[in-house]
């Protein structure tokens, strides 16, 4: 097996170089026109881990092949990656249009837009899973990119940061918009994922127990639908009102209340059944979304 190799990218001069674009204007943010600019790191074999959050709005002409399926970016889509993930440039046709936003964590930190950012899942999508804008949408998010290049383009006050936080805010607010209307005009495919992943559920559920296989992971799931756990908690989220930790959570639930009412095994036995390696945590999640212990539970019945 061939070990991966990586190359990190920890500052956005080292970004600047990848893309020959010359001395950054700020240490902490940087826009790049993806039609002016080249990437110039390509290297076979190596993938790169860049310390940074990435907003990539890119148009082609034509399609582009992302993991399994070929993808039409004629309207132009956009990618996102979070710090330390790794990624691994692909050759692509020229840019029609497009550009890159890349921003150090140390610029939102002690800020409110820190606290936010586990609510951008989105970062943490895979790369067949971008979001495609229409022209109008991409005008929105253009506006905010050029208020962020304003900014940090001209001479910093204490206003600065805060502005170029407040724009990115308002970047990917427009970004969780817009992907919450690709659920809804893609229903077709959202709804065949949602009962793919019922049935799905439903098969690993009809096990009698998950002693050796452990509890069912959303990570799993995922997989065997070719998601990624955070596109398919999101998916589900929007189209039932529950994640999939909360589904799974449901079903363990209800075979766990069939288990202690039909069954004179042990509250012990029946977290090992489930798949449970500590008692005490099959107890304490029983409790939390019943309002009773398990042997309560049993006795009330």
């Amino acid at each position: 097996m061939i070990q991966q190799k990586f190359i990190d990218v920890q500052t956005i001069s080292e970004v600047h170089e990848l893309w020959g674009c010359g001395k950054p204007r700020h240490p902490l943010v940087t826009v790049i026109d993806l039609t002016k600019y080249h990437f110039l790191g390509n290297r076979d074999g190596f993938s790169y881990r860049l310390n940074f959050y990435t907003v990539f709005c890119k148009k082609f002409s034509g399609v582009l092949r992302y993991g399994r399926s070929y993808y039409d970016f004629s309207e132009g889509s956009l990618m996102f990656t979070a710090p330390g993930q790794a990624t691994t440039p692909i050759s692509a046709p020229p840019f029609e249009e497009g550009w890159a936003l890349f921003f150090h964590p140390d610029l939102i930190h002690h800020s409110l837009l820190s606290q936010k950012m586990g609510q951008y899942t989105f970062f943490n999508y895979e790369s067949n899973e971008a979001l495609h804008v229409s022209e109008e949408e991409k005008l929105a998010l253009l506006d905010c990119i050029r208020k962020i290049e304003k900014e940090y383009s001209q001479n910093v006050d204490k206003h600065t940061q805060v502005l170029i936080q407040n724009n990115i805010e308002m970047l990917l607010n427009y970004c969780s918009r817009f992907y919450d209307r690709q659920f809804y005009t893609r229903e077709k495919v959202s709804t065949d994922v949602v009962q793919a992943f019922e049935k799905l559920l439903k098969d690993r559920f009809a096990q009698d127990t998950f002693i050796n296989s452990g509890l069912p992971k959303v990570k799993i799931f995922a997989e065997q639908l070719h998601l990624s756990p955070n596109y398919l908690s999101d998916l589900l989220q929007k189209f039932t009102g529950k994640t999939t930790q909360e589904h799974i959570h449901l079903q363990l639930l209800d075979k766990a209340k069939a288990l202690l009412l039909s069954t004179d095994r042990s509250v012990s036995e029946i977290a090992y059944i489930l798949g449970f390696e500590n008692p005490s945590h099959f107890t304490r999640l029983f409790k939390q979304k019943t309002g009773y212990s398990p042997s309560h539970y049993r006795d009330l019945n």
